[in-house]
């Protein structure tokens, strides 16, 4: 038992370093429908999110641009490609439980896009990092409310 989760902890901290060197989803979207930054001072962490919305409202397309650590960058690559497709309401659920699974580790609801987000349940053994990790989703929360800034703190 004690190999499986250092293997999973070995999976999950690759999968972090792989999407903080190499997002899917850095980039600018322009034209795009919503946009704000945030802004981590306690580390230096800055990230803008940008959406753009399909035509009954829900989340078309995600990017981002980002400075700062592996857990930031990965963050917000993992939700830029986790809240395509879902409606705002949904995305704030989402949220909810992905920053109650980055505060305690647990999975609240898991399902699927939860699983897809579970790489970064570790960053709740370091308080921290937490904030590294909730950073662009509330930038992206932040965007969807028509606010251009928004702070971890």
């Amino acid at each position: 038992m004690a190999e499986t989760f250092d293997d999973l902890r070995d999976l999950y901290q690759e999968v972090i370093l792989d999407r903080g060197r190499h997002p899917r989803h850095g980039q600018r979207l322009e034209p795009n429908d919503a946009t704000a930054k945030g802004d981590n001072p306690m580390c230096g962490d800055r990230v803008q999110v940008f959406l753009r919305y399909a035509p009954d409202g829900s989340i078309a397309e995600t990017g981002f641009e980002a400075r700062g650590c592996a857990i930031s960058v990965a963050s917000a690559d993992l939700m830029a490609e986790t809240v395509q497709g879902r409606t705002k309401a949904d995305t704030r659920a989402l949220f909810e439980a992905f920053r109650e699974m980055a505060r305690t580790g647990v999975c609240p609801a898991c399902d699927a896009a939860m699983e897809q987000l579970a790489p970064l349940s570790g960053v709740h053994e370091y308080p921290s990092r937490v904030k590294c990790a909730t950073l662009p989703w509330h930038a992206l929360i932040a965007a969807i409310d028509g606010n251009k800034e928004t702070s971890s703190e």
